[in-house]
């Protein structure tokens, strides 16, 4: 039986049809002509590993997807009508007259279609790599489909599915979130396109302002993304060009394993990538993942290294365009040659490690040599740099910049040799990469910026001093940690921190700006954190009302990140040793970043623990160990790391919580309640009732499990990124927290300040591990 469609079907019309239409069984991978797909109807496909349905976001607004089979939470890899939901409960799909694959709402009007036509006997399937395809029965041709899912990607890219373009006819795909992740699966403002211009790379773009770029196609991987190098489960990534396409693509050499990609409004846009592993989807890894990665940071000519500091850093042979911006670590200007350029005499320096620069308008050769692309760059005056184009087989092809340098990354391992053009007079500059300065500020300057340090511009007290708000004169508002005389931290600790700080750049890290060491002051300039310290606002019960469960996750799974790439993706292993919620800083949009570096200490690449007979810290944070014995280590960072998850939970700090049971401090109490089943009880009321049961208990599990009294039995800081972002059906149950440290030490066993809101502790003499 064939259907007539009208494309303007009453709803009563549209009851009577379905009566007529055979109905769909559930476990059915096909449509046919004669049947239809209600909003309580499934495909499934044929292994049982992806289903087509109607889902739902709000109370109202239903659409047409398909998501994994038997995963929870449900995730969702395709949206048919993303941009036009259906408005109630009621819609359906079918094949229209002219083979046109149709989605109508209850009044029979097209809320989406496939507009495909000249289908003589249409069926439709859900393939088991997640493709939805129209095809024509008599067909024999397995893979010859007249529509298919794959053709028409949303924010979610499967193993086989292509982004990119059809040169031929014009016609591109790509990526695009969710508008409100979760929540809203209409077209988002991030996208994900293949841009084919010159040496084709991939774009991730909020509008048409690009957040970051991939790097040329080198072979075996996109030159700016050394983390696809890792082919731990069978990762095969595919990107093919030439005169008729360019399409990028990825497959899974490991059937049974589960692997996505998307683009995502989350951190202001990222492109991540998921594995299902255990039960669970672990993010294995995302762009852009430092501060090197976002588009354009070190400007023309500017080199970004996340492992120096400033990170923006000119090649040998050029200067700061601007070196007072630079000074405040604003390399986005760029830089400038030393010396111009004479065609007949220059030279080339060569890079090792480098993300290649912006491709977008240069000259490719795929079968030169290096020599020979050498050799036309050279006689090419308009020529300012060249390299392979393949690292593979030693290398292979040519590519050369005929303008500006622009969007240059250097890495430890696994980036590609560039050769740039200088004066001949510049080649032999030598410079030092680690060879830093840290910015000085002039003490006039800040006290013009704070206002003499009036109170009016007072954040913050410690026993440090204080902490000023300020606005330099080009605008940029500062904050500024100025040391009192008779501070306890002293000149070792801003030695230190200043030394740890120039090599540190994250963005869950505060930003340092420049110190200022005049007229026996010792001053740290930092860039502004609107929303001050964490423990401001989450102690402050009208404030407290600003942070939702989804901003506290979000804190919690910065602080995690920050606190990882100190431990160890950072060029050195770095122990905080004072990480606590006042230490914890929020900018204008909650974003979290870790500050307050005065006591943290470098370790060893094959260093465990140090000792320590000056035990510095603050109470209620410290782990146990390192308050009984001075032992600390990347497991004591964790221990603080488990009880500020706890305080944002509950909103109570650790060592003044109170309540019926005065004996009992946050950790003794949280343990207590997850023993009685009683847990929720302690969740924060300013929290509201908008969060998902399972994934707070969650975090509190993961929190109890940082704060185990054994060092040995606390996870690493990798393993409480995956925990965060998984939905792993089981975790270790956790063992007795680090509490009993309470009793065996009163606060009068250890010398306090008078500092109100957080107080360190210092013991006599010290053995230091010197920052270097």
């Amino acid at each position: 039986m064939r259907r007539i469609f009208f494309p303007h079907l009453n709803y009563l019309i549209i009851i009577l049809i379905s009566v007529f239409f055979i109905t769909l069984s559930t476990s059915s991978d096909t449509l046919t002509g004669t049947q239809i797909l209600t909003t309580n109807q499934t495909l499934l496909s044929q292994n049982q590993t992806f289903v087509l349905g109607f889902f739902r976001v709000s109370d109202t607004n239903y659409y047409l997807g398909i998501w994994y089979n038997n995963i929870n939470p449900q995730t969702i890899v395709w949206v048919a009508n993303r941009d036009n939901p259906i408005d109630n409960s009621t819609g359906y799909l079918m094949i229209g007259d002219n083979g046109n694959l149709v989605l109508l709402n209850s009044s029979g009007n097209p809320a989406w279609s496939s507009n495909q036509t000249n289908a003589k006997n249409p069926v439709l399937q859900l393939l088991d790599t997640g493709n939805l395809v129209l095809k024509d029965s008599s067909d024999k041709i397995s893979s010859s489909y007249l529509w298919q899912s794959f053709d028409y990607p949303t924010d979610t890219l499967l193993p086989e599915m292509k982004i990119g373009w059809n040169l031929d006819t014009g016609t591109e795909k790509h990526l695009t979130s969710w508008k409100v992740k979760g929540e809203d699966p209409s077209s988002g403002d991030y996208t994900m396109k293949v841009d084919y211009h010159g040496l084709p790379e991939i774009l991730l773009s909020k509008n048409q302002t690009i957040i970051c770029r991939s790097g040329p196609w080198n072979g075996e991987r996109f030159s700016g993304h050394p983390a696809m190098k890792d082919n731990t489960y069978g990762l095969k990534f595919n990107f093919t060009y030439d005169v008729h396409s360019v399409f990028f693509s990825f497959s899974i050499t490991k059937s049974s394993l589960l692997s996505r990609t998307i683009v995502t409004s989350d951190s202001d846009g990222e492109f991540q990538r998921y594995m299902w592993i255990q039960g669970s989807w672990n993010q294995f890894w995302y762009l852009p993942a430092d501060q090197c990665d976002y588009y354009g940071q070190c400007g023309p000519y500017g080199v970004c290294d996340n492992d120096a500091s400033p990170i923006c850093t000119c090649m040998q042979g050029f200067r700061p365009k601007n070196q007072e911006a630079w000074n405040l670590r604003d390399g986005s200007d760029g830089c400038v040659r030393n010396t111009g350029l004479n065609c007949s005499t220059d030279k080339f320096l060569h890079l090792e490690n480098m993300k290649l620069p912006e491709t977008s308008s240069v000259f490719m050769n795929k079968s030169m040599t290096l020599d020979e692309c050498g050799s036309l760059c050279k006689r090419n005056c308009s020529c300012t740099a060249y390299a392979n184009i393949y690292i593979t087989n030693g290398g292979s092809g040519c590519v050369m910049w005929l303008g500006q340098l622009f969007d240059m990354s250097v890495y430890r391992t696994d980036g590609q040799d560039l050769y740039v053009r200088l004066a001949a007079a510049d080649i032999g500059d030598e410079r030092n990469m680690d060879d830093l300065e840290l910015p000085m500020f002039n003490f006039d300057t800040l006290m013009m910026a704070t206002n003499n340090f009036s109170q009016d511009n007072k954040l913050g007290e410690g026993g440090f001093g204080s902490v000023y708000r300020g606005r330099l004169i080009e605008g940029q508002e500062i904050a500024v940690k100025r040391l009192s005389e008779d501070s306890r931290q002293g000149v070792t600790e801003f030695e230190n921190e200043v030394k740890l700080m120039v090599k540190l750049q994250h963005r869950n890290l505060v930003r340092l700006l420049g110190c200022c060491i005049e007229k026996n002051e010792k001053i740290l300039v930092y860039e502004y954190m609107e929303n001050r310290g964490l423990d401001s606002i989450l102690f402050d019960e009208s404030k407290s009302l600003l942070l939702n469960w989804e901003k506290r996750f979000n804190i919690i799974y910065g602080i995690a990140r920050g606190l990882l790439y100190l431990h160890q993706d950072s060029r050195f292993r770095i122990i905080h040793r004072d990480l606590k919620t006042s230490n914890i800083l929020l900018d204008i949009k909650m974003n979290p970043k870790i500050s307050d570096f005065g006591i943290a200490r470098i370790f060893d690449n094959d260093q465990t623990q140090a000792k320590t007979v000056r035990v510095v810290g603050t109470y209620g944070y410290m782990s146990p160990e390192y308050i009984m014995g001075g032992n600390f280590s990347e497991k004591s960072d964790v221990f603080s790391f488990g009880v500020i998850i706890l305080e944002i939970i509950t909103g109570k700090k650790n060592r003044r919580f109170s309540n019926n049971n005065d004996e009992l401090n946050l950790l003794e109490n949280v343990w207590r309640h997850w023993h009685e089943g009683t847990i929720l009880k302690l969740i924060d009321p300013s929290i509201g009732n908008l969060y998902t049961e399972s994934e707070i208990v969650r975090c509190i599990h993961i929190g109890l499990l940082c704060v185990q009294e054994c060092p040995e039995d606390r996870p690493t800081m990798s393993l409480v990124i995956l925990l965060l972002r998984s939905e792993a059906p089981s975790m270790p149950n956790p063992k007795i927290p680090g509490f009993s440290a309470r009793k065996n030490y009163s606060e009068t066993d250890l010398s306090s300040s008078k500092q109100d809101e957080s107080w360190s502790v210092n013991q006599v003499t010290v053995t230091l591990l010197n920052a270097r």
